[in-house]
């Protein structure tokens, strides 16, 4: 199974903090004082994206009969 990866765009502020967003998800963006800390915020701020949107989906859906399966990607 493909494995999925996202891209991280860095840039290094005038302040000398690290800033980022996923490029995939554009909506996930993080500051950091390191890079390592920028990934793990980035990696933080992409849950927390996902987790909106799947309330926001389930609101969507309340009351109705649908189906849910998980998609596990590797």
């Amino acid at each position: 199974m493909k494995k999925i990866n996202y891209t991280a765009i860095i840039e290094k502020s005038d302040d000398g903090w690290y800033v980022g967003q996923v490029q995939e998800i554009p909506e996930a963006i993080a500051q950091g004082k390191t890079i390592d800390e920028l990934k793990k915020n980035l990696l933080d701020a992409l849950d927390l994206v996902i987790d909106y949107h799947r309330e926001q989906t389930n609101s969507l859906y309340q009351g109705r009969k649908i189906i849910k399966r998980k998609l596990n990607l590797a």
